[in-house]
């Protein structure tokens, strides 16, 4: 049986839109700005709706009052569908773990999404906490951006940050290893290994341990089913990881 991935997305995501007519809508319309391909949301776990829209015509051909979050989860695209709500469920989790400075926390992930009139766009998709209060999640705001230079090949790519990223960045990719993913962090160190430095040399230049390098390549060995560090490289290479 296939495994059901991104419970606790398909639980959060509502069906319930934004009422742009209150005041802390209005607010956000005058401080948060955006640009031209690009969309926002701010979407409240208390309670379990969009509180803010903005720039879903441009991107996905929704009215912002008629934008939900259940909506832009299911436009995904199914090659993608698994792996972005499983990210969420993954990232959340781990943040759940975390009592401060949650709003400095943030993920991306490049993905494809089906526009309302069945077109795909290529996407850049960030999530961050908005809002947080005694170690609890209240809201959180994704900022969605066109980027038709995107290369998709058989690899998933996808950042995180924040204060504790080494933690972040580890518990993922354990996580994630099933999906053929590869982080930002993951995709600097082969980038260097394909230019043909060692791991001492890496570890120089990243000011972190020798250990940590090999934490970050190694797996990829067996996540992407090479043998051989040339191997690794070409696949790279074929998936557009080492642009």
């Amino acid at each position: 049986m296939k495994e059901e991935y991104g419970k606790l997305t398909k639980t959060l995501a509502t069906d319930l839109p934004a009422d742009l007519n209150t005041d802390i809508a209005k607010f956000y319309k005058k401080t948060i700005p955006i640009f031209p391909e690009e969309a926002v949301y701010i979407y409240s776990f208390e309670q379990q709706k969009m509180i803010y829209a903005d720039g879903w015509m441009d991107v996905l051909g929704y009215e912002d009052h008629e934008i939900t979050l259940k909506t832009i989860v299911s436009s995904t695209t199914k090659d993608y569908l698994d792996f972005s709500m499983e990210l969420n469920d993954k990232s959340l989790l781990f943040l759940s773990t975390k009592t401060e400075n949650l709003e400095e926390y943030s993920f991306t992930i490049e993905l494809k999404k089906y526009h309302k009139d069945s077109s795909i766009i290529p996407l850049i998709s960030q999530v961050g906490i908005f809002k947080a209060e005694n170690g609890k999640i209240l809201e959180i705001i994704s900022r969605v951006s066109i980027n038709r230079t995107l290369q998709f090949g058989q690899i998933m790519k996808y950042q995180v940050y924040g204060p504790d990223i080494v933690d972040f960045e580890e518990q993922l990719s354990k996580a994630l290893f099933n999906f053929s993913a590869i982080s930002n962090k993951e995709q600097e160190a082969l980038k260097m290994v394909a230019s043909g430095l060692t791991f001492k040399e890496i570890a120089g230049k990243l000011n972190i341990s020798q250990s940590a390098v090999e934490k970050r390549v190694q797996p990829l060995y067996q996540r992407f089913n090479v043998k051989s560090l040339s191997h690794l490289i070409s696949f790279a290479h074929q998936n557009h990881i080492l642009v």
